[in-house]
């Protein structure tokens, strides 16, 4: 069966295109992006290809977000840092403190039961994962390295005040909750630089799962409308807590303080992993129930 994109839809869609002339020798475009022919390839590789035992869904993310980081303006992204605190108050404390979130086993293994501390201190025996898993070379020498550290310090804990796993469904929930509350929050430029590698992990996501993994794309859109509802009822983007002052709390009060609201129940889309990811054992396996 052949079909065929008529010449009414090409006229439609592409009546507008003109042609620049140009004297370059190679590629050159008006976009920093495309120039770039690293970018190019990773991306169109990261968003085609299936999540195979050989090549992780993590694959090439610190490549892409190392390119990304490199193509900023800097010294805009550090006038809109400026901008942004003489505007907004919390904004300003929690640059003006810069705690990082670097915890370590020791300091929270007495905590109690149901706070913060006893949750990171599980997280950190328990889960077979770091807490600290990017940027770990970065000097905090300015806003945008304390920016650039707490971040990677801080996504697990993340995970575990929003109630969105580290699982398929709740990565993407988690991704766009933070999309959406740093819109409300933050100027449109400057949102759009926090939300530059949130915003390819996501369409790489939603498109391999399109392309690839029909289940997977069912979770993932439940995922998204879930995440932008919980995002755009926090009182202000959680990257902005300070969690050492909330290691003592109970993980119901910091949701209640930070306006995290709704929280999924536990264990949604804890094995929506095998419907995507190829290296998991259990990959292919249908899940117990259906979403709802």
């Amino acid at each position: 069966m052949e079909i065929k994109v008529g010449e009414g839809e090409r006229e439609y869609f592409n009546g507008a295109i003109r042609k620049v002339e140009t004297t370059s020798s190679v590629l050159v475009s008006s976009s920093k992006y495309l120039n770039n022919g690293e970018l190019r390839n990773l991306i169109a590789q990261e968003m085609l290809r299936r999540n195979g035992p050989d090549l992780p869904n993590t694959a090439y993310i610190p490549e892409v977000a190392q390119i990304l980081i490199m193509l900023e303006d800097f010294p805009r992204v550090l006038a809109l840092f400026e901008e942004e605190k003489a505007r907004l108050p919390r904004f300003r404390e929690w640059c003006d403190k810069k705690a990082l979130a670097d915890f370590k086993k020791d300091e929270v293994k007495d905590c109690a039961p149901g706070t913060l501390g006893a949750a990171l201190y599980d997280f950190m025996v328990n889960s077979g994962y770091e807490l600290d898993v990017f940027y770990r070379e970065i000097q905090v020498v300015n806003d945008l390295t304390f920016y650039l550290r707490q971040i990677a310090l801080t996504h697990d804990i993340e995970h575990i005040v929003t109630g969105f796993g580290a699982n398929h469904g709740g990565e993407v929930a988690l991704l766009n909750a933070n999309l959406h509350a740093r819109a409300k929050y933050f100027c449109p430029e400057f949102a759009g630089f926090f939300g530059r590698i949130s915003a390819y992990l996501k369409a790489k996501t939603i498109l391999k799962d399109a392309l690839h993994y029909p289940e997977a794309l069912a979770i993932n859109l439940e995922a998204e409308h879930q995440g932008a509802i919980q995002g755009r009822n926090w009182n202000y983007p959680i990257m902005l807590a300070d969690w050492r002052a909330m290691t003592d709390w109970q993980i119901a009060d910091i949701r209640e303080e930070l306006g995290i609201d709704p929280v999924p129940p536990e264990g949604l889309w804890a094995d929506t992993n095998r419907l995507c990811n190829e290296d998991d054992p259990a990959y292919g396996e249908q899940l117990m129930e259906a979403a709802e």
